[in-house]
């Protein structure tokens, strides 16, 4: 726990209006920038196909946000769809709302049916809010009397090509710390943050480690966004950014810049235009750079005003091992709630409700091997289900069924023991299940589909109609379920560059990475402090965490025997050029990497060190571009790793950040090896396997056998052998001893 004190300075008055920022009135000759944005109908869908809507799911909805700094000035859908030809025209129509507000009303004509369709639909923008959901409902007729919703030809498609075209112009902002970290980084913009920070000229090593600090915070904010965090040397940012300035050394276009006197943060317009904001970091001297930025990692709650100087930081408490926040408990059951991301994740409506989704991240190096699987026990409640159907709830993870329990017509015995029966006229449910360790990984997600079967009207076999009103169904996860990874030891197989890319392992086991260290160039060109800052950033997604403790060095002998964790930026260290757990070396003109036995294009679990075995070597001669993300095991301590992120160029760098920056092609780091041209990414799974964490002697000692198959058979048989003989000995004993007593 850290405890901040702050003096706010130029205090400014903070807008009671909740939906957007404070705003001023720039300059008579600035022109608030304005952009155009698209927003796709399948960038916020499950499936990036097109949806259908039908007589039984009447309504589609997505949903788009805008930036608090922002305001819509026109807005229209251009709108792709194919109605049925079944439909009777002019009495079909498509609706459009937009906030509930109805926007047009298309009615559908007899030329339209059955063919592709374009309209475009004009949107008020007075509507418009900063979380905005579209909707469109199908009002379909296929009959005159006596239809039926559930029949097949109810059915219009939205081709996933369906967008809504915004103009979006720039607000002019006050500069008040009260939104910070707004506008660096909007919660309400779900594209990836890109924010640069800004260096006087090369950045010493202080300098570095005082912004990777600060993008492992952002990194937090941004979580599955993505983020990247351009370093500018002594260059005037063309967006909002973060500028590092000191004393004695700053940018040319902040050389006026007043001197402080103790670590300072504040927002302050861009030079050329005052719709930019720079939030500038200042101090006496690189350690109040440190300091600054450790102000703005634990104590933005107290911000308010133009500035805000940082007069104490207190630690209290170190991290413990696997505590990351974004992660689940490992020494506790971990409550539904604590997964919980936004208000209504646990809940759901419709007459066929939409799954509810939750997803959870474990640390890599938990070791479930044999574990019977994972305890989770389950609350839940639902509408009353139809008469005398065959509704469900139907569990999943990461897409693979797990469990499937009847929707009761009342309370189970174990709900009534908790009282969840009467509430709101819910039906209450509690179960206890398992879910299986093999269709775990790092990145989870489990599903809970309420499936309902309902009833619903239309004509009988006598030709009497019978119509029935379509009413929504409800169910909701009670929050205070639980999945229990409590109790299970920390092992697992190195290296393993999928849980670097995934989960920042083995560095985030401490979320402050109290326990790595870092080697970068001793002149460091702007893309490599890039890359500093990209990796950190994309650990502090993951963790939840910022690197408050990392250790930053360009002096190999400072680290290379210290009980920690490396991350090496650049070039690997000539005393490692020679280990034989270095699978690839990379130079400019020259490149050396082993190969396999056996190639994987996936991730293999468990690894097998047979097929990762060295088959041969193949050393490459090349002008061509090429960058690289390796993982050995540390030749100082064998519970130590080392990850190096090499490049031959700055455009190799480049590819190494566009890897580091991009979910899918992250998504292709595995393995010991990953090799990075402007193809794409190719990984191998090659070299020793060395093990980290520990694990109880007869836990290795049953794992060995198990990888010996016909050693455990002869150890079974000598097992066996050894108990007879020993069983063979006691009767003897026994007989000797009652054939004595007889004698005597």
């Amino acid at each position: 726990m850290i405890t901040i004190s702050l003096l706010a300075q130029t205090a400014s008055a903070v807008s009671s209006e909740p939906k957007k920022q404070s705003v001023t009135t720039p300059a008579a000759d600035a022109v608030a920038p304005s952009r155009r944005m698209q927003i796709f109908f399948n960038q916020n869908a499950l499936s990036q196909k097109n949806f259908t809507i039908t007589g039984l799911n009447p309504e589609k909805t997505t949903e788009f946000t805008v930036r608090r700094d922002e305001i819509i000035s026109q807005a229209q859908v251009n709108l792709q769809f194919t109605p049925s030809p079944s439909l009777i025209p002019i009495q079909s129509q498509l609706k459009v709302y937009l906030n509930e507000e109805l926007m047009q009303v298309i009615s559908l004509t007899a030329e339209q049916l059955g063919k592709s369709n374009n309209v475009l639909v004009p949107i008020d923008p007075r509507y418009i809010n900063d979380f905005n959901r579209l909707r469109l409902q199908l009002i379909g007729h296929y009959n005159a009397v006596c239809e039926n919703p559930a029949n097949s030809t109810l059915w219009i498609d939205i081709s996933k090509s369906s967008f809504i075209d915004l103009t979006i112009q720039t607000l002019p902002l006050k500069k008040n710390l009260a939104h910070f970290p707004e506008p660096f980084i909007d919660p309400l913009d779900n594209r990836p943050l890109n924010l640069p920070m800004v260096f006087s000229g090369q950045p010493d090593l202080m300098q570095q480690r005082a912004a990777a600090i600060l993008a492992s915070w952002f990194g937090t904010k941004a979580r599955w966004r993505g983020q990247s965090f351009p370093a500018l040397f002594n260059k005037l940012p063309e967006r909002n950014a973060i500028v590092f300035v000191t004393n004695k050394e700053r940018p040319d276009f902040l050389k006026n810049y007043p001197t402080v006197n103790a670590p300072k943060i504040e927002m302050i317009d861009h030079p050329d235009n005052p719709f930019i904001k720079l939030l500038v970091i200042s101090g006496r001297d690189n350690n109040d750079l440190i300091m600054a930025v450790k102000g703005i990692a634990t104590g933005t709650i107290l911000f308010r005003g133009q500035s805000v100087t940082i007069d104490k930081i207190e630690n209290l408490a170190p991290r413990k091992p696997y505590d990351a926040p974004f992660w689940v408990h490992t020494d506790r059951p971990t409550t539904f709630a604590e997964l919980q991301q936004f208000k209504e994740q646990l809940q759901t409506s419709g007459f066929d409700p939409a799954p509810i989704s939750l997803p959870f991240t474990l640390p890599p190096d938990l070791f479930l091997y044999g574990s019977p699987g994972i305890n989770v026990a389950l609350n839940y409640r639902y509408t009353i289900p139809p008469a005398l159907s065959s509704s469900h709830l139907n569990i999943s993870l990461n897409n693979y069924f797990v469990k499937s329990y009847p929707l009761l017509l009342t309370p189970d015995r174990e709900s009534k023991f908790l009282g969840m029966w009467s509430l709101q006229n819910l039906i209450g449910s509690a179960k206890k299940f398992t879910i299986p360790v093999l269709d775990l990984g790092t990145n989870n997600q489990m599903v809970f589909e309420f499936a309902y079967v309902n009833v619903i009207g239309g004509g009988n076999t006598e030709g009497r109609c019978e119509s029935f009103t379509l009413i929504k169904n409800y169910a909701s996860i009670d929050g205070n379920s639980t999945i229990d990874f409590s109790n299970y030891y920390h092992y697992m197989a190195m290296p393993d560059l999928n849980a670097f890319a995934n989960a920042g392992f083995p560095f985030s086991r401490l979320a402050d990475l109290a326990q790595t260290s870092i080697l970068i160039s001793k002149q460091p060109l702007a893309i490599e402090v890039t890359t500093l800052l990209n990796v950190i950033g994309n650990i502090g997604s993951q963790t939840g965490y910022p690197a408050l403790a990392l250790t930053l060095t360009d002096d190999w002998s400072k680290i290379k025997n210290t009980d920690t964790d490396i991350l090496i930026i650049g070039t690997i260290p000539s005393d490692l050029y020679k280990d034989s757990n270095v699978n690839l070396l990379l130079d400019k003109t020259k490149s050396r990497v082993n190969k396999p036995f056996r190639q994987n294009e996936l991730p293999a679990f468990p690894v097998q060190a047979n097929n990762a075995a060295v088959n041969d070597q193949a050393v490459v001669s090349s002008d061509g571009i090429m960058s690289a993300i390796i993982g050995l095991q540390s030749p100082y301590y064998k519970q130590r790793s080392i990850v190096a992120l090499l490049a031959d160029s700055p455009r190799g760098f480049e590819l190494l950040n566009e890897t580091l920056t991009k979910k899918d092609l992250l998504g292709r780091v595995f393995g010991s090896v990953a090799v990075i041209r402007e193809s794409g990414v190719t990984s191998l799974q090659v070299g020793s396997v060395y093990y980290i964490g520990h694990l109880p002697w007869y836990i290795q000692v049953w794992l060995t056998l198990k990888k010996h198959p016909i050693s455990l058979a002869l150890g079974a048989v000598l097992v066996a052998i050894i108990l007879t003989f020993m069983l063979w000995h006691a009767l003897t004993a026994i007989s000797r001893r009652r054939l004595k007593k007889m004698d005597d």
